[in-house]
């Protein structure tokens, strides 16, 4: 239908429906980027899980290692 035919309603239709498909598509690449920004975060905590365990086993071996040294063994 060209738009000369167009009642004023369906006019105001055509013109929500174009409204809520501009949104829709804001959301869905709004979206995706925060699944991006997600997926970053949670390999960037990963990251960070594995170097606190690896600080702790140290500090845990610097520990013993002391406490050896101070019962003289």
């Amino acid at each position: 239908m060209t738009e000369k035919y167009l009642t004023p309603e369906y006019k105001d239709l055509e013109d929500r429906l174009d409204q809520l498909i501009d949104k829709y598509l804001n959301a869905k690449r709004d979206n995706a980027k925060l699944k991006l920004k997600y997926d970053a975060l949670a390999q960037e905590k990963e990251v960070l899980l594995q170097k606190t365990s690896l600080a702790q086993n140290k500090l845990e071996t610097m520990i013993d290692r002391l406490k050896a040294m101070e019962l003289g063994l």
